[in-house]
């Protein structure tokens, strides 16, 4: 699954979410889960946020490397997943790619459907939007400008959400909610890791 990540500079929010991304993926052998990030009004070719780098770095993420870039529809057509920081960032990108609706949300309107449905997929997630009422805005604000923890709450945030999202996303269940694959150790470090499927079902 790739995931599209969208701010107003590219700069702060959009960056910890898509660094954040990047390490969840590495921590849980996710290998089909990948991320970038855009801008609606990029800062294009500035490195990360000094504040936002060191919110990342503390996350457990990597800053480095990084440079801002302006949202264009070919990243948003080849997203499966389209996170927002604000209700007005999802609503402008809708407005320039309709057919992107489906798998646009606010981060954390994703993270309320995905916990409150019981959404597995994105397109289970698209179904439930309509059928649960709204609760107060769903957005991530920005802390450009405002103190070092600030920049802590918010990167707080965005993993608090972030990380239950993905994995329920991209890690398979059983039908009894269960993880089907495990992760055994050993092996080539370059190679994918041995992945034991019969291990929970002997456990069941």
């Amino acid at each position: 699954m790739h995931v599209l990540f969208v701010c107003t500079g590219n700069v702060c929010r959009s960056v910890i979410a898509e660094r954040l991304t990047r390490a969840l993926a590495d921590e849980h052998g996710l290998y089909e889960l990948t991320a970038e990030s855009a801008g609606t009004r990029a800062l294009v070719g500035f490195g990360v946020e000094p504040l936002a780098a060191q919110t990342i770095t503390g996350l457990g993420a990597n800053a480095s490397g990084f440079r801002a870039r302006r949202l264009k529809p070919e990243m948003v057509d080849r997203a499966d997943l389209v996170l927002a920081m604000t209700e007005q960032i999802r609503d402008d990108i809708v407005s320039h790619v309709p057919g992107a609706r489906p798998r646009t949300f606010t981060l954390l309107q994703a993270y309320r459907i995905a916990k409150v449905s019981g959404a597995r997929t994105v397109a289970e997630m698209d179904r439930a939007r309509n059928d649960l009422a709204l609760v107060g805005r769903e957005n991530i604000a920005d802390p450009v400008g405002l103190s070092p923890e600030k920049y802590c709450e918010v990167g707080d945030h965005i993993a608090a959400t972030l990380a239950p999202l993905l994995l329920t996303l991209c890690v398979p269940t059983d039908d009894r909610g269960r993880p089907h694959l495990v992760v055994l150790p050993g092996g080539r470090q370059d190679e994918p890791p041995v992945i034991d499927t019969t291990r929970i079902d002997r456990q069941a």
